[in-house]
């Protein structure tokens, strides 16, 4: 940790420097503090991930996989809660339900032509990720979302098909209590930071 703080500080240290010394330069925020002048200079988030230590082959093996299925169904989960937030804000400026229920058969209509081919790809493993990574990204379960959109009956129907190919609508996605979600964690911090 201290040879971090070193080499983020010689960092700065050589980044003001160089700010002096180039003629166009730049302003940037400063604070005084006892007659010396400290730049504020906003860096961006670190994150720090522990390398995973498995007991076995097996486990590893497990983990390449997950790694796989997290890459490509991260990336819909991002697009669903996206496209969610559009259409809450969409539906928030429509005071009559017979509107809202218009909208709703269009978009779906219009996720179904874009992502059908897509989702179809998808394995079981993946499907089951989706749903988590879902939960994840809306801060609320499949479950709750189709129950919100398109009804109870709907909700119950769709729940009833996922447990029948061992999925689960009302998964919910818990980092801090349940290891295989604070594996998921960790791949997708590695995603996000380009690592993988």
């Amino acid at each position: 940790m201290k040879r971090f703080i070193s080499i983020l500080f010689f960092s700065v240290i050589g980044f003001i420097s160089f700010a002096q010394t180039n003629s166009a330069g730049f302003v940037v925020r400063a604070t005084i503090e006892n007659g010396d002048t400290f730049p504020l200079i906003a860096l961006n988030e670190v994150k720090i991930i522990e390398s995973m230590v498995f007991k076995s082959q097996k486990q590893a093996e497990n983990f390449g996989r997950l790694k796989v299925d997290v890459k490509k169904a991260y990336p819909y989960a991002i697009l669903a809660a996206a496209r969610l937030k559009e259409c809450n804000a969409k539906l928030a400026t429509m005071p009559l339900e017979v509107e809202r229920k218009l909208y709703m058969k269009k978009v779906e209509k219009e996720v179904v032509r874009q992502f059908e081919g897509d989702m179809r790809d998808l394995t079981l493993t993946q499907g089951k990720l989706l749903i988590k990574l879902i939960d994840r990204e809306t801060s609320s379960t499949s479950y709750n979302l189709v129950r919100e959109l398109r009804g109870p009956f709907s909700a119950w129907m769709w729940q009833s098909l996922a447990v029948f190919f061992g999925a689960n609508l009302k998964a919910q996605y818990d980092p801090y209590n349940n290891d295989k979600d604070k594996m998921i964690e960790q791949v997708i911090h590695l995603v996000e930071s380009g690592a993988i």
